[in-house]
């Protein structure tokens, strides 16, 4: 007789494969915009991201992608003995570079329409038949002089025309943005691909704008990535960190200006990072920085909606003795009592606190983290929030009683007592059986 455990699959690629379906089903019609640099085109490695990208296309998601051509301009400004101007981090385009922009443009355009045509069999390609579009999408103007500085043809993006590219995009094309700009007057005007990826985004109200920078992308003062974090805090490492790279601090602004205009998500990958775009949109941690208008991962109140979402937390620890046992009509007449942490919509950790107010006391119970998320001090987290929770309704001091957790929370302040300190009416309520270890912590001199 073959048991249900027995049927169950370990194998990774088919674990991975049924996580990944939820975002498959979520990306599905809706529009990405990705930005990608010359460097990314340049690389050896290139024809990786259009088959990731070609993936994406094939998952009925619209792709618009914009790219910048910095390496290819500059080597043919080096082969004319020329070179690109930048001041106060600002690039002078004069004639001579206008030339090397535009013939660049138009080369790395054709370099990524080229690949998006590949159909060889037994290819990652194969069978694609991807169509690419292209067009005066951006209405530019002149930066003009400032300072004293003529910037020449160094533009920014006045108007993004969204229809003209949905018209696209509906047709079941990838549109190709590059980062040029015309005036109503007939003039081409050079951008930041950065300002262009931005703009097209807002003017489409896309899903998200996902950019491939140079390097690890958002980090802290420790060089770790920074995961999840708000417009806000990107102006604060904008502020305090003057060194960060040019191409980085334009696509930090950039991001900045999308998500508070309306696009929900923006993305910042390593572009040297094979599959990033994949691992980034297909896992619920991704890779890369992720900038939000509101927090990705929040703690807040329980409501009755997440009574599944606690039960999936919690049954694995009750199984194996260190949760007393819930069932979900008890969850759902508790659920008030109970503070969660959510990332991406799902529960990730939890815990109750039951006040005795007579006795200014309360319990702490059923604190529990998601066995992917116990090594990065969310339990810290947690555990100073329920605390301060207690504090604001008056209570003095916090119990708990646990079978299999008392180290940890030993370490955290709590002190063993006796069943006797707690109050008459939990005590009533203790089950000698299970013969759990009461600690206390008293919250005033923890302040």
């Amino acid at each position: 007789m073959v048991t249900k455990r027995q049927q169950q699959t370990t194998d990774p690629f088919i674990e991975w494969f049924r996580g990944s379906s939820p975002y498959i089903h979520a990306h599905r019609g809706h529009t990405l915009v990705v930005c990608i640099g010359g460097e990314a085109v340049a690389d050896v490695n290139f024809a990786n991201l259009i088959h990731d990208l070609a993936l994406l296309h094939g998952l009925g998601i619209r792709l618009v992608l914009v790219h910048g051509a910095r390496p290819q301009i500059e080597a043919r400004l080096k082969a004319r003995n020329a070179e690109m101007q930048y001041i106060n981090g600002l690039r002078v385009t004069d004639d001579a570079a206008l030339i090397c922009v535009k013939e660049a443009a138009g080369a790395v355009r054709v370099e990524i329409e080229a690949l998006l045509s590949m159909g060889l069999a037994n290819s990652p390609m194969a069978g694609a038949r991807i169509r690419a579009a292209s067009g005066n999408f951006v209405t530019a103007k002149p930066i003009g002089v400032r300072d004293g500085i003529d910037y020449c043809h160094t533009g920014e993006v006045r108007r993004v025309d969204g229809e003209a590219i949905k018209q696209r995009l509906d047709s079941g094309a990838i549109a190709i943005i590059p980062s040029l700009g015309y005036s109503p007057t007939g003039e081409v005007f050079n951008l930041s691909a950065a300002d262009v990826a931005a703009s097209a985004a807002i003017a489409l109200g896309a899903d998200k704008l996902i950019s491939l920078v140079e390097g690890k992308g958002l980090t802290d003062s420790r060089n770790r990535l920074i995961p999840n974090t708000t417009p806000r805090e990107v102006e604060k490492v904008l502020e305090r960190r003057k060194n960060l790279p040019e191409d980085l601090t334009q696509q930090l602004r950039a991001a900045i200006s999308a998500c508070r205009s309306g696009v929900k998500r923006i993305h910042l990958l390593d572009r040297r990072l094979d599959g990033a775009l994949l691992k980034e949109l297909f896992t619920r941690d991704g890779v890369g920085s992720l900038i939000t208008a509101e927090p990705y991962e929040k703690t807040r109140t329980a409501r009755i909606d997440d009574v599944r979402g606690l039960l999936g937390l919690i049954e694995p620890l009750e199984s194996q003795g260190i949760l007393v046992r819930r069932s979900r009509e008890l969850l759902e007449t508790e659920i008030d009592h109970f503070t969660l942490m959510e990332r991406d919509g799902m529960v990730i950790a939890c815990a109750a606190l039951y006040p005795y107010p007579d006795e200014s006391m309360a319990e702490l119970a059923c604190v529990a983290v998601h066995t992917s998320y116990r090594n990065d001090g969310r339990g810290d987290r947690l555990l100073a929030h329920m605390e301060v929770k207690a504090r604001q309704q008056g209570i003095t001091k916090l119990f708990l009683l646990t079978t299999q957790t008392a180290h940890w929370f030993m370490e955290r302040g709590f002190v063993v007592s006796s069943l006797k300190a707690l109050p008459i009416q939990r005590r009533r309520l203790y089950n000698y059986r299970r013969n759990a270890k009461v600690f206390l912590k008293d919250l005033k001199s923890a302040e």
